[in-house]
């Protein structure tokens, strides 16, 4: 610690940032939370920027697309205050990530500086070398052709403040090869970075229709299939609705299957609940066989696209007794005390049928991913969007 310091302070660990950025917009909650857009939509970013004295300074948004490694920029807008601004348009889906750096343009005051002296008649052959000597440090950081024509335009600015040199200094070419490679080693970037999640146009407005696949047939008597929901779907899109819910399509288990009105005496005749999901035919990533096989499905996600109309499954993360999980996994299940599973409950309402699983298990990160596994699995069927039972 440097013993000029106060007791219990300590030296900044880069002293010569001299520009201050005080706030970053859009933010949720600081931060703490992804703003969110659609795909098309243009982010607007401002951020309140300013240097310590009354230098020019440098400000540019940085942005990094979902999958990519490096930042891109784009110039912030030069306000009348100190509110800089700048358009990012949204053009993939994902996580975006965007932040603001900032720093002094030595270069942008000199110039500033200039246009004053050459008003007042104070030029000097000083002030003319000082301005080369910063095209020349950022000739130093140029590449290709770049490098050549900095050199030659602090050349022609160095010498006697002559009208053609100063008609050099001002030139705006000049001016746009010094804001390309600007001295940044004491820039300031607001961090952490903050983020977009940017979603397809559906996830700001979509009309949702409910649909029972197993409702869905035109005969009385008969267990309704995807093939049967095809056939529905003209209906479907001639209302408007551009979202097709369905509830769980698995496997429904026998187990306390219940009956019509929730009662407990099923007959062998009663379906049972959708969300009683798992039997021996397979749990999250199976088919109930009456609806149909994933072929179907696939088939009836393919036509409702060519409605108009995306498929929205239910992520119902819940079980039946007959679920695999219950043999294979028993550790993500809370056991009460006489050895049971405990079953879903609304007080005073009682679900025997439905097991929730539990989050708080030690084995939470395995149960974690297999839950992810599920969803990319139905995504890998073409669903991109669910609606979350009991979130």
């Amino acid at each position: 610690m440097d013993p000029r310091a106060g007791a219990g302070e300590e030296m900044p660990s880069e002293g010569r940032r001299r520009v201050v950025i005080d706030q970053l917009l859009p933010a949720v909650d600081g931060g703490r939370f992804d703003v969110k857009r659609v795909l098309g939509d243009v982010l607007l970013v401002q951020a309140d920027v300013f240097p310590d004295g009354h230098d020019h300074i440098g400000v540019r948004l940085r942005h990094r697309p979902p999958g990519a490694a490096d930042w891109s920029e784009l110039p912030m807008a030069e306000p009348d205050d100190d509110r800089w601004s700048a358009e990012l348009p949204l053009t993939r889906l994902g996580r975006h990530e965007y932040t603001v750096a900032a720093w002094i343009d030595h270069f942008g005051t000199w110039r500033h500086d200039l246009v004053r002296r050459v008003d007042a008649g104070t030029t000097t052959p000083v002030d003319m070398a000082i301005g080369a000597a910063l095209v020349r440090e950022a000739a130093g950081r140029a590449v290709g052709g770049d490098r050549e024509r900095l050199a030659a335009g602090a050349d022609a600015v160095d010498g006697e403040p002559t009208p053609e040199r100063i008609d050099a200094a001002m030139e705006d070419d000049l001016l746009r090869l010094m804001q390309a490679y600007p001295d940044r080693r004491f820039e300031t970037v607001w961090e952490p970075a903050l983020a977009v999640t940017v979603d397809p146009p559906l996830a700001r407005f979509g009309a949702w229709y409910e649909l029972f696949p197993r409702s869905a047939s035109p005969e009385d008597g008969r267990h309704g299939t995807f093939r049967d929901v095809i056939e529905r779907l003209p209906y479907v899109a001639d209302m408007g609705f551009d979202v097709l819910y369905l509830p769980p399509i698995h496997p429904i288990g026998r187990a306390f299957r219940k009956g019509p009105n929730n009662t407990l005496d099923a007959s062998l005749d009663d379906p049972g609940v959708p969300w009683a999901i798992g039997a021996a035919e397979g749990g999250h990533m199976a088919v109930h066989p009456q609806l149909g096989t994933l072929a179907d499905f696939d088939a009836l996600v393919a036509a409702a696209a060519e409605h108009g109309i995306a498929i929205s499954l239910d992520l119902a993360f819940q079980t039946s007794a007959d679920h695999p999980y219950l043999d294979a996994h028993r550790e993500w299940f809370k056991a009460r005390p006489d050895g049971t599973i405990q079953y879903a409950e609304n007080p005073p309402k009682k679900y025997q049928d439905a097991y929730p699983f539990d989050f708080e298990t030690d084995a939470w990160r395995e149960l974690w991913l297999e839950l992810l596994t599920v969803t990319r699995f139905w995504m890998d069927h073409g669903v991109r969007i669910f609606r979350v039972d009991n979130p």
